[in-house]
């Protein structure tokens, strides 16, 4: 049986970078990524950082996913770089990553966001729920209007980062999958 896809970006539900930038959220852990990188972890497209980047993790988060009844699969700027300084904080395997090739940062003329169609193509019609905190209406019409399957766009705001509820939300949809495929 093939278990949804779940499409994980980093910046927003695993890291709450817009939180406030003198709090670390109870729970997280902080590291930095140093200068030298490129931006975001997309290797050799973008300029070098000049500093460190600050990233607050929750550990707790590798289990909670894990635990879902889901392929998991970054969906991140941060591409192969997430299995590098993401997964092992979170105590997660090396994952599959989306490469996001020439569409990356690439502004579509439709305002659909520029992950939306590779997500859509990547699924190849399989049900997957994508967790980000960038999505919009316009995203959610692209998915049911380009997706065979069964889709979840769930926002998680960039101030807290994933919660309860959206693992709760999560494995609801993970369930109501599983109820519509034969046998299930």
């Amino acid at each position: 049986m093939i278990r949804p896809l779940l499409f994980l970006d980093v910046d927003g539900p695993l890291n709450p970078y817009a939180a406030q930038p003198e709090r670390r959220p109870a729970g997280y852990t902080t590291i930095r990524v140093p200068a030298g990188g490129t931006a975001e972890g997309a290797q050799g497209r973008f300029p070098l950082r000049r500093g460190p980047l600050r990233v607050w993790l929750n550990p707790e988060h590798g289990q909670s996913l894990l635990r879902l009844d889901y392929e998991l699969c970054w969906a991140t700027t941060w591409m192969a770089e997430a299995n590098r300084w993401i997964a092992p904080v979170l105590g997660l395997p090396e994952l599959p990553f989306i490469d996001f090739g020439d569409a990356l940062f690439r502004e579509r003329p439709d305002g659909v966001h520029w992950k939306t169609a590779p997500l859509v193509e990547y699924a190849a019609g399989r049900p997957f729920a994508w967790v980000d905190d960038e999505q919009s209406e316009l995203d959610r019409a692209y998915v049911a209007a380009h997706h065979r399957g069964r889709g979840l766009l769930h926002h998680v705001d960039p101030r807290i980062g994933l919660r309860e509820d959206d693992f709760l939300v999560l494995a609801g949809f993970a369930r109501s999958v599983d109820r519509l495929r034969p046998g299930g």
